[in-house]
């Protein structure tokens, strides 16, 4: 298991922000998911939180944190919002939105200040392991941080994967 992971944007805010973090690096696999990294970190799928980077109708950008064994219903979510439409990002969109690579993408210190929603459940855990803005490392926070520090706002939109 590699020790230290070099600081990225994640890691400066949150020590910046005083939030106290676990590091959890592993082993990146191309499309493995949250599936993946939760099995290879021996932890639950429904402690790790994946950071969706979608938009609406109007191409804006928004920031989805969902189980890592759900999925987003974007119909439900648009209506709570009050949005016409919620679809994902192209990859590359995603990656310009947030300054991360699709894999790594975390919530914290994007490129663009973009609205945050999560879904309700996951303020109920103790622990979150969430993306700590590299590709195969997950930091462990309170997932109350989300709200906290990114005015996440909670919404109900998952879908048994």
């Amino acid at each position: 298991m590699a020790n230290h992971v070099s600081e990225t944007p994640a890691t400066q805010f949150l020590k910046k922000q005083k939030i106290s973090f676990t590091e959890h690096p592993y082993d990146y696999l191309a499309h493995g998911g949250a599936q993946y990294s939760a099995q290879a970190l021996g932890c639950d799928p429904f402690h790790v939180v994946k950071t969706l980077i979608m938009q609406d109708q109007d191409a804006k950008p928004l920031v989805v944190l969902m189980h890592g064994n759900r999925k987003v219903s974007t119909k439900n979510l648009a209506r709570q919002i009050g949005l016409k439409s919620v679809e994902p990002c192209a990859p590359e969109t995603a990656q310009r939105h947030s300054g991360y690579l699709v894999g790594g993408t975390s919530p914290f210190a994007t490129r663009k200040t973009m609205p945050v929603f999560i879904e309700k459940s996951i303020l109920d855990l103790p622990q979150i392991l969430i993306n700590g803005g590299r590709r195969g490392f997950l930091v462990g926070i309170d997932p109350h941080v989300c709200v906290a520090l990114l005015g996440a706002k909670a919404v109900q939109c998952a879908l048994e994967d």
